[in-house]
């Protein structure tokens, strides 16, 4: 865990905000890219929102045929290894199809709550881990600008995949200037390939991104 200077400073307030990535069915158990226990984490998320002034939401939202999808490339099958640009680094099965119940919110959870609603991955040719950027790295999806309207300088993230949706977006995060949290007991992570996550927690903490855990905060 990334120390914290004061962790006695984690109130909050009006300038925070907390952002909840992809609690979709289809990330869930029995889903069509299940992350082991992500229903585990929607209860302490749901606790949570009230808390906040600025919730934001994520929705992956893909088109029919996207090209992150094994289906797309003949002879590959899911969590085949693929770098191209905008995608990688391993084919995903369909997920999150625009339209579909897999798609669709979790049913348990409160996003009703949320100030913005972002869907992301719509380009049938780029993926969109992050919810600042997309995968090419040049294309925003706006977010940082909602931010900066709401004087917002702290976020706090959590969802699934920890090693995917949330760390990109916590990387970003970073570079977009905002002091970046993240709640790994309200994460969980998928691991594709093996060892991604030990990897990219490495990645968070030498950005400056700090894991904690939601009952550090105060309110």
């Amino acid at each position: 865990m990334t120390p914290l200077e004061g962790t006695d400073n984690l109130r909050i307030s009006d300038t925070d905000a907390l952002i909840v990535v992809d609690l979709q069915p289809d990330f869930m158990p029995g889903g069509a890219l299940a992350v082991p226990g992500g229903d585990e984490i929607i209860e302490g998320i749901n606790k949570l929102v009230p808390h906040f002034t600025t919730v934001v939401v994520s929705q992956d939202w893909h088109p029919v045929g996207h090209k992150s999808f094994a289906s797309a490339h003949p002879g590959k099958k899911p969590n085949d290894l693929f770098e191209a640009p905008g995608l990688g680094p391993v084919l995903w099965p369909d997920h999150c199809v625009q339209g579909t119940a897999g798609a669709d919110y979790h049913p348990d959870f409160h996003f009703n709550h949320a100030s913005l609603l972002l869907r992301k991955g719509v380009n049938p040719n780029i993926d969109s881990y992050s919810v600042f950027m997309e995968n090419d790295m040049e294309t925003k999806t706006g977010l940082s600008g909602y931010l900066d309207t709401r004087d917002v300088t702290r976020i706090f993230l959590c969802g699934l995949a920890l090693d995917y949706c949330v760390a990109f977006s916590a990387k970003d995060g970073i570079r977009f200037g905002f002091d970046t949290l993240v709640m790994e007991d309200l994460s969980r992570a998928v691991d594709a390939p093996p060892g991604h996550k030990e990897r990219i927690i490495d990645e968070m903490k030498e950005m400056g991104v700090s894991l904690i855990t939601s009952d550090m905060l105060t309110f």
